[in-house]
């Protein structure tokens, strides 16, 4: 059907109050699965590439990325967005914005709040200039695995949300309530008092990182109280994994194992899992 710019499905997202999710591909196999349960399940959804993918030669250049999702979703029913992950580098912004990235997060947040604001005001002005807009984080979201969701020295302070959007003009925020990436040792607890706290203090679309293996209830509850970018990837990332897994088991001994039946069998794997999660997203494509 097309492929819209990130931007205008968190408008969509805004009107419905409700959040768009963002699911972290690395090859042709996720992007398909993600725009096929997007057309099935009528939702819009976004496609995300983290440049450490590309880094370590795990997913596709940038410039290909980019053909290959725009080939994909222009050839479906699906409402698609791209979007570029956790950049720390101003040379990854680049690359992308010259790759054909209408949306790049730039990662800041592990320097100290002026040094922060310096950065992200320096790309945003790059990037508007070139019809691109940013996402930043404020607070340090971090591994789940290092329990960071669970220090509160880390969340996002809400006393310094607004001076920080109006300093540098970004478009979108991540933020640290409770959430964090990769699994988690216990399920979370966002801190929605601090999230209201956010919500009164800016008009921007919040997003929340780290979003496996934290209940839906609380996804719902966040994301009618001002979330409207959802960022999906661990669990599909592991549904990835345990599928070829599965499909290897499935064909023993070695000798039998079709190779060209790979593809298929993952991504109905995938499929069923990001459909379920795209339930959440109370939008329905047009």
């Amino acid at each position: 059907m097309s492929l819209v710019r990130v931007d205008q499905l968190l408008k969509m997202a805004q009107a419905s109050n409700t959040a768009i999710i963002a699911f972290i591909c690395i090859d042709y196999n996720m992007v398909k699965s993600v725009i096929r349960a997007a057309e099935i399940n009528q939702k819009p959804a976004i496609v995300m590439l983290l440049p450490e993918h590309v880094t370590k030669n795990q997913a596709p250049d940038m410039h290909s990325f980019v053909a290959m999702t725009k080939h994909l979703a222009l050839n479906s029913e699906a409402v698609i967005a791209l979007h570029l992950d956790h950049s720390f580098e101003e040379r990854q912004i680049n690359e992308a914005i010259q790759a054909g990235f209408t949306s790049v997060m730039f990662d800041a947040s592990k320097e100290d709040l002026d040094t922060n604001i310096r950065r992200v005001r320096e790309v945003v002005a790059y990037a508007h200039s070139k019809n691109v807009v940013v996402e930043a984080e404020l607070g340090a979201i971090g591994l789940a695995k290092e329990m960071v969701s669970q220090r509160v020295d880390y969340y996002t302070d809400p006393e310094a949300v607004a001076y920080f959007v109006q300093e540098t003009q970004v478009d979108s925020l991540a933020i640290a309530i409770g959430n964090a990436h990769g699994d988690y040792p216990m399920p979370p607890k966002l801190d929605f008092e601090r999230l209201n706290e956010i919500q009164q203090v800016t008009r921007i679309p919040l997003v929340l990182h780290g979003g496996s293996g934290i209940p839906d209830d609380q996804l719902e509850k966040a994301f009618s109280h001002g979330i409207r970018k959802f960022n999906y990837g661990t669990d599909v990332l592991n549904c990835y994994d345990d599928a070829i897994r599965r499909y290897h088991n499935m064909h023993q001994p070695p000798q039998s194992l079709d190779l060209l039946g790979i593809p298929e069998f993952v991504q109905n794997q995938m499929i069923k899992l990001i459909g379920k999660k795209m339930e959440l997203c109370k939008i329905l494509s047009e």
